[in-house]
This record gives C-alpha cells, structure tokens and sequence, in this order.
C-alpha cells in the first residue's frame, strides 16, 4: 500500500502505546515513524496485483519449507527508528517473534519486499531500506517496481554488508536462497 503524500500531508503525532491503540480502532492503516502517524493511500490494480501475485509465487515456492508468506496486513516493528511498518510482502522463516504479545505485530521477517509506488519510492528506497537493512532477522529486501520490469534485490553477505543487485526486463527473474536454522 502506499503512503499518502508524506511531503503534503500534515502527521499526527502521538506515542507508540497511543498508535496502537489509535491502530486498532482505525477503518484505515496508518505507519509510525518516530512519534509520527502517516495514513496509507489506498493501492492500485497494479500494485495489487503484483503484491498478489509475488507472495503467490513465494508460498508457491516455499511450500515444503518452515517459511511463512505474508501480505499488508501484518505489522512489522523496527526498533531502530521506532517504526511500525506495513510491508507490501513479508517471509518469515522462524517462528514469528510478536511485539508485546500482540498477534499482528513481527519483528522477525527474513524477507521484506516492496512494491514502488509513485507516492512511496523515496521512502521505500531511502527510508525502509535503512529501517529493514538494520533488522538482523532480514536477508534480503526487495523493491519491485510497478510501473516498468525491474526488481532491485539487497542481500545480506556473511560479513554483515549488503549486496545490491538489479535485474531488468520480463524474461529475467531472481532466486531468493534462503537458509534454515
């Protein structure tokens, strides 16, 4: 899902037991960073179909393995920056560690992917890399493009650094090795 105009738009601000509570009653998601609430646009077909249709492919292929796929709707917490985060798709690979005991709320993906939107790319590629990059249980952090064929991948290497790699067109394709405990 996309953020709404973060630049545009002014943020609530309230604290991290208050987003939540405030979360809950919500009709709408909304992303905290820093004290700062953010409401989410809603997603185009496009932007949809690809979140579909990745964590299809991902489920698909992940089938005989301890690993979870997971879409929007599940909450992801990044201590570094006190976020709270709503990737477009998530794989989690170990049992899923909850924040506070609350069922919809990680902080342990092995995997986060994001869809660009126009609204979010900024952020997705600045923002959530730093955010997601720093959670130790990520390995890789996708960023697939909607508007053109073009997935950017970054991979963490056995010494802690990160591996980018782009791959470009409809007739390429990325493997995501991942490793079990």
């Amino acid at each position: 899902m996309a953020l709404a105009k973060q630049q545009e738009q002014k943020p609530l601000h309230m604290t991290e037991t208050d987003y939540l509570d405030f979360e809950e009653q919500s009709e709408i998601k909304h992303e905290y960073v820093n004290g700062n609430v953010y409401s989410m646009a809603g997603a185009s077909l496009t932007h949809t179909v690809i979140c579909q249709n990745t964590g299809t492919t991902l489920d698909n292929q992940l089938a005989d393995t301890p690993c979870l796929v997971v879409s929007t709707d599940l909450r992801l917490k990044v201590d570094s920056k006190v976020s709270f985060r709503y990737p477009d798709v998530m794989v989690i690979c170990e049992d899923p560690q909850y924040v506070d005991g609350r069922v919809d709320t990680i902080a342990n993906p092995t995997v986060t992917l994001e869809v660009l939107s126009p609204s979010t790319a900024l952020v997705d590629r600045n923002e959530k890399l730093d955010e997601y990059t720093r959670l130790n249980s990520v390995q890789e952090y996708v960023i697939i493009s909607q508007s053109e064929a073009k997935i950017e991948r970054y991979t963490r290497q056995e010494s802690g650094e990160w591996l980018y790699k782009k791959v470009i067109g409809l007739g390429n394709s990325i493997d995501l090795p991942l490793q079990f405990a």
